[in-house]
């Protein structure tokens, strides 16, 4: 299967500071992927490149086949994309400035593609007003709507549901899963429970670099592999537990609780084990942790702080 959105060894530099450092990852028809990482790791930057609003220091984005630098306005003709700060033109009213935008896209039979944007994004009752005069949550909206009116076969929501409450939340939701179904989406998220609940992959940069490209679950079973959490009667210092072989970092969770990051957990639970009955401490619990995608994020972008 070719992929609709190839990004290959992407890199962006501002100064001594590398926004994107050679990233690469590809994208099918029909998948909605989750792109995540922490603020200032480069998401924005690589969503810039993509839509051909930034132009890479090297390495390529094509969508659809076509390369975004060689050939921007075909390949914008492919692209869907609703920016972070979501420009609108707040004179305008909505009908007038998706008709706007379709009237760019040079989209056929445009009144037809209009009232179809302004019906899939829930905007027909305030169609007729003047976008200044909407709420954030309908604003955001109509950012959707302009992105999607020349029906593109790939689209780039850098935080589409930034701003709207929790029933809109629901309802953008439920849209963007129904557009993956014959789309590539990849979209933008600080709401890791919203990725959860739309993806079944994520990419996850930070600082710059891809540091995962899987599926939701292989990341879960990895996570799960490899951390043990356990409570002591008494309170344990961190060095302790990191002298042991095992035991790639330890982590603090409360006074007595802490979370083990291991190269195996069944030898680390020996040298636990071990570590107890040397140092004559009692273990109130041990077990592996079910993580979820937030705990994973923080895995993978936050350096194990140390007490």
């Amino acid at each position: 299967m070719s992929s609709s959105l190839q990004v290959s060894n992407l890199l962006k530099t501002y100064g001594a500071q590398k926004a994107v450092n050679n990233i690469s990852f590809a994208i099918n028809k029909g998948e909605i992927v989750g792109f995540l990482g922490p603020n200032g790791a480069g998401k924005s930057t690589t969503m810039k490149i993509i839509t051909g609003y930034l132009t890479p220091d090297a390495g390529s984005a094509l969508v659809c086949g076509i390369n975004v630098q060689q050939n921007p306005l075909e390949a914008k003709k492919k692209i869907g994309y609703l920016p972070e700060a979501n420009p609108l033109y707040y004179e305008m009213y909505v009908r007038e400035y998706i008709s706007f935008v379709a009237g760019i896209h040079k989209v056929p039979n445009s009144s037809q593609a209009v009232n179809n944007a302004v019906e899939i994004t829930g905007l027909t009752a305030e169609s007729r007003k003047k976008i200044g005069q909407l709420s954030k949550g309908y604003k955001q909206r109509v950012g959707l709507a302009a992105s999607l009116v020349h029906n593109p076969e790939v689209l780039i929501l850098d935080e589409p549901t930034s701003g709207l409450d929790p029933n809109q939340v629901i309802e953008i939701r439920n849209l963007i899963k129904a557009q993956g179904k014959d789309k590539t989406v990849l979209f933008s998220s600080h709401i890791l429970q919203e990725v959860q609940a739309i993806c079944d992959r994520v990419i996850i940069i930070n600082k710059g670099e891809l540091v995962a490209d899987d599926s939701l679950q292989h990341l879960q079973q990895a996570a799960r592999a490899n951390i043990i959490s356990i409570s002591f009667k008494t309170p344990v210092n961190s060095s302790l537990l990191e002298s042991l072989p095992a035991v790639v970092s330890a982590v603090r969770q409360s006074e007595l609780d802490w979370q083990l990051t291991t190269r195996n957990i069944d030898d680390a639970r020996k040298q636990l084990l071990g570590l107890t009955v040397n140092n004559n401490l009692d273990i109130v619990s041990l077990g592996t942790k079910d993580d979820n995608l937030e705990e994973i994020f923080r895995q993978l972008t936050q350096a194990p702080s140390k007490a």
